[in-house]
């Protein structure tokens, strides 16, 4: 009987196991890094275990260095949680080997399904071979054979680009999961994610707990998950859960597992097994109404399941919430989390809470918000609504794309869900909400209400100049210009029809066409300011010389690592508009930074190996100035 469960894991999945744990009366103890000593895990567990260092591979994938942690604190169990060691067999082994128990499949069935390319061959699928790759072939994918999240997957669709993406695919997955293997096959476009959850027990019961759709990813990673998948044809569900439990019945599986397909044209091509608890298991949990942690522990001390799966009920639909621009190509975003608010009604699984620090080293994945409702409509109308009335003060999120991607016509009503969606609708789902002048008035008379309070009102006998405020927000500048009244309230006047029914320094109240709005406004001291769902930034009235940039220089999107720069490039060169100059590496993934414009390399300061701050000059590429005609 396990007592004491060690998570060999971080942030989000670490706080879920323990939530479990406390439930049944078993005691925690967390393992971080030094870029983790604060976190919410590691506050959460009973006790905790110092891994030196910041990077995964110095810590969250040295297996020696758990082990040792969870014996010296007295853990007789280790969950591996996802991601990281997860899904590596020697781990596994030496967790064994060392007295303690294993919470997940048995190190061959890892070894058997882990790794892709085994997995594809234990089902006689083989992979193209890279060398005999030709233009017919294309599109491809590469693909780390070990891992997931996206991390090590390149779409390839011109030939001379296999190499270079082989390279860095490889980079990449060497970084977050410690095994450089990748490789290559046929890409579906636009095929629909589906995957079928599985819970297997030492006695040979095997559940299939339906089915999951997890069509909706970017840099194929997923970013809204629901179960059951929608609108599929009887028989090809029939198909792809006889297919699950055979091929866990055929490596001898024990514990959780998904088996994933692609689903295009009425058919399912395999795509992989993960031999681990998946990101998205809580909408499974919610539709089942199981909780697949206590299963897997109670798996792990050898109990015997029911022999008949539980009977679903309902829809349940998930949401990654991430700091990450997707206006700026997905670029991560960090810094402090102010304030993060998830109202009731909602499942919250997150590693993060007010106050917390997000980071460069890991993946920017805030949360995940869950919610279950009788129908997919009311599930739809409900997560929206919840990730509406989320107060997130801090870095640039998500939650705006997943309002709008959940609101789209194409998602809401199930009519067209592929791997596509993104790069079909991103440009529109990216448009700033409306509703930011509005937002930038509430954040002016706010400000001014507080400057009121400290310094005695404003009002003159004789009319004075308008005040004029600025702010940026994500559809651009919003200008506004208000003077205070004899009756100490204030006077918008532009835009225009506003008028202001109260103000104070943290709510604002106005009135346009009739209607009457409340803002709830925070302001902090770097300029930022949130207006309800707005972020905006005060502008200064006057532009630090300083400050400015020459034009075609490239700025480093966010604190990182460069990890290379292009073969041979050199100060002087001649670039073209769109080439690879240098990748970054942020949060486990690498960025590619491309010249702006056609032009020379004028300055170069990026070097393998050297750490940037966002903002940091990168490199400059000087274009050509037209001449003006002559008249």
């Amino acid at each position: 009987m396990i007592s004491r469960l060690l998570v060999a894991n971080r942030g989000e999945i670490a706080c879920r196991v323990f939530r479990t744990c406390r439930d049944l009366g078993v005691s925690t103890v967390a393992v971080y890094s030094d870029a983790d000593a604060g976190a919410l895990h590691v506050r959460e567990a009973d006790a905790a275990v110092r891994l030196p260092g910041a990077a995964p591979s110095e810590t969250y994938l040295r297996g020696d260095l758990i082990v040792k942690a969870a014996l010296a604190a007295g853990a007789d169990a280790v969950h591996p949680g996802y991601g990281f060691l997860s899904e590596n067999a020697d781990f596994a082994r030496t967790v064994i080997d060392a007295g303690l128990v294993w919470v997940g499949p048995p190190p061959a069935a890892i070894e058997a399904m882990a790794s892709k390319t085994r997995a594809k061959e234990l089902l006689g699928i083989e992979p193209l071979d890279p060398a005999r790759v030709t233009e017919a072939d294309l599109p491809v994918l590469v693909k780390a054979a070990a891992g997931g999240g996206g991390r090590g997957m390149r779409i390839v669709r011109e030939l001379p680009d296999l190499a270079g993406e082989l390279e860095s695919a490889s980079a990449e997955a060497a970084s977050a999961f410690g095994d450089g293997e990748v490789f290559v096959e046929p890409y579906v476009e636009d095929g629909r994610h589906v995957e079928v959850q599985l819970l297997c027990d030492a006695h040979g019961t095997v559940w299939a707990l339906g089915t999951r759709d997890c069509s909706l990813q970017r840099r194929h990673q997923k970013v809204i998950e629901e179960a059951p998948a929608p609108g599929l044809p009887a028989a090809l569900e029939a198909s792809l859960l006889d297919t699950a439990v055979r091929a866990a019945k055929a490596v001898g599986y024990v514990g959780a597992g998904t088996v994933e397909f692609l689903v295009a044209d009425g058919r399912a091509h395999f795509l992989e097994m993960n031999t681990r608890l998946q990101v998205e298991h809580p909408v499974t949990e919610e539709v089942y109404g199981v909780d697949l942690v206590a299963l897997q522990l109670a798996v792990a001390e050898g109990a015997k399941l029911p022999p008949e799966t539980p009977a679903p009920r309902g829809h349940a639909i998930e949401a990654r919430l991430y700091a990450e621009d997707p206006a700026r190509g997905w670029a991560p975003q960090t810094g402090a989390l102010r304030l993060f608010d998830v109202p009731g009604g909602v499942r919250l699984d997150t590693g993060y809470a007010s106050g917390d620090a997000i980071g460069v080293h890991y993946d920017p994945m805030i949360a995940k918000l869950t919610v279950h409702a009788p129908t997919r409509d009311g599930a739809v109308r409900k997560l929206a609504r919840a990730l509406e009335r989320t107060r997130i003060h801090g870095p640039v999120t998500n939650r705006d794309l997943l309002v709008a991607s959940l609101r789209h016509p194409e998602y809401a009503t199930a009519d067209r869900l592929d791997t596509g969606f993104y790069d079909r609708n991103l440009p529109a789902l990216t448009t700033a909400p409306g509703g930011g002048d509005l937002a930038a008035v509430a954040a002016a008379l706010a400000a001014a209400s507080a400057r009121r309070g400290r310094f005695g009102g404003g009002w003159r006998n004789l009319r004075s100049q308008d005040e004029t405020r600025t702010y940026g927000g994500a559809g651009g500048d919003h200008e506004v210009r208000y003077r205070p009244t004899r009756d100490g309230g204030y006077e918008v006047t532009a835009p225009e029809g506003v008028r202001v029914v109260a103000a104070t320094p943290d709510r604002v109240s106005l009135e346009t066409a009739g209607v009457v709005r409340h803002f709830d406004v925070t302001a902090y001291e770097d300029g930022t300011v949130h207006v309800g769902g707005h972020r905006l930034t005060a502008r200064p009235r006057f532009t630090d010389p300083r400050e400015q940039t020459a034009p075609g220089s490239l700025l480093a999107p966010m604190p990182g690592t460069v990890v290379r720069v292009a073969d041979g490039l050199a100060v002087g060169d001649a670039v073209t508009a769109g080439q690879p100059l240098l990748w970054l590496e942020a949060m486990k993934m690498e960025h590619r930074v491309t010249a702006p414009a056609s032009g020379t390399l004028t300055a170069l300061h990026a070097a393998p190996g050297r750490q940037v701050e966002v903002g940091a000059l990168l490199a400059v590429v000087q274009t050509e100035e037209r001449p003006e005609a002559q008249s």
